[in-house]
């Protein structure tokens, strides 16, 4: 089983957290992990969207990615004109 442990939450997150688990048929547990979950998931592509965004700010460091990235395609074998 897993470990468990209590944190403090508004009132309403609480009330919205029991009405989504009797919604979904989810335990009060598994719908607090599915909203972690999706949060830390969309954090992660946030902050690599802005990662990627200052890449293509740096002209530089972008067109060094570009070469890269053509000598990654070639290794694939499915790059335009390697067939």
């Amino acid at each position: 089983m897993t470990a468990t442990t209590t944190i403090r939450v508004a009132l309403n997150d609480r009330n919205a957290a029991h009405e989504l688990a009797k919604q979904t048929g989810l335990s009060l547990m598994e719908v607090v992990h599915e909203a972690i979950e999706l949060y830390r998931r969309q954090y992660l592509l946030g902050e690599m969207n802005r990662g990627f965004a200052a890449l293509r700010r740096d002209s530089a460091a972008w067109n060094k990615e570009m070469a890269e990235r053509q000598g990654w395609d070639i290794t694939l074998g499915d790059a335009p004109g390697t067939k």
